[in-house]
């Protein structure tokens, strides 16, 4: 990010900063702070690209975001959405992809810290080793997470969920059977390499145009407890815990302050809902449906 762009932001963090103060202390007086849920891709010091954060960078995040909430799982932060009450704001920890320098430092700093994470990796390219498509014409190709890597993380207290098989951009899929090959069975396949249930699922790039109703409808059926978008948005208690809205885990400190924050800005953004949920995603079904992931 360019200092010009840091500065603006800043300035405009500071211009609405006695909003912010009113806004966030109005929702904690009647336990109703949001559920914000990051998602980073790869943690290394080499090569960067718009998806890498440096290993002290991302330390900062954690002292940051560690003074200011509470760290949550995935299953406590749909558990509170689901309660409709969170009295203080919490942040929970994702990684999309599977990169294997993740393990180096920034896996190991978790598991010191005792913060939970969610990590989803794409089946296929973790079991050939292959390229994520976002890297198959760039001149470095990071090294991706190899299943013993997963196992280890999982014996850690890691949380690994799905990723479709191949980094697949689900919204561009149509074809039934493919569509369960990298929902349904790459998540299988996944579960019985690393020998842990899944119980989340990840959709590849995360944009609305990039979800697929009928993925929502697969991971419902399959007995998944919850999907994660990645278009940003917060997650206010009494919504859908089924879906689990995520904000980028932006290299710059700067940025991700204002965002955790709550950006006015980022309140307007539409909440994508599958046409099928409509009719049921109301708070007393929401809750009614979160009573296996709060026992």
């Amino acid at each position: 990010m360019s200092i010009l762009r840091e500065r603006l932001i800043d300035v405009y963090y500071g211009a609405t900063l006695p909003w912010r103060l009113r806004w966030n202390h109005r929702r904690a007086r009647v336990g109703l702070s949001p559920v914000m849920i990051l998602f980073y891709h790869r943690v290394a010091d080499d090569n960067p690209s718009s998806w890498t954060i440096s290993n002290r960078q991302f330390e900062k995040h954690l002292d940051w975001i560690g003074a200011h909430f509470e760290f949550v799982s995935l299953e406590e932060a749909q558990r509170r959405i689901a309660l409709r009450y969170n009295p203080r704001p919490a942040v929970a920890i994702t990684f999309d992809d599977g990169y294997a320098e993740n393990c180096e430092q920034a896996i190991p700093l978790l598991v010191k810290r005792k913060i939970p994470f969610t990590y989803f990796v794409s089946t296929g390219n973790i079991l050939t080793g292959k390229p994520f498509p976002h890297e198959a014409d760039a001149a470095f190709q990071a090294p991706v997470n190899t299943i013993e890597q997963l196992r280890n993380i999982s014996a850690a207290g890691g949380e690994i969920g799905a990723h479709t098989r191949f980094h697949a951009d689900l919204g561009a899929v149509d074809n039934e059977d493919e569509l369960y090959d990298e929902v349904v069975l790459a998540t299988r396949d996944l579960a019985a390499e690393v020998g842990q249930s899944i119980r989340y699922f990840a959709f590849p790039y995360g944009l609305p145009k990039n979800l697929n109703d009928r993925a929502f409808e697969m991971c419902r059926e399959e007995g998944l407890l919850g999907v994660c978008s990645a278009y940003g948005g917060y997650n206010m208690p009494g919504e859908d815990p089924f879906h689990l809205q995520r904000i980028h885990g932006d290299p710059e400190l700067s940025r991700l302050r204002n965002w955790l924050t709550i950006d006015p800005r980022k309140l307007s953004v539409p909440r994508y809902t599958p046409e099928a949920m409509r009719a049921v995603a109301t708070p007393e079904s929401c809750e009614q449906e979160a009573v296996g992931v709060m026992v």
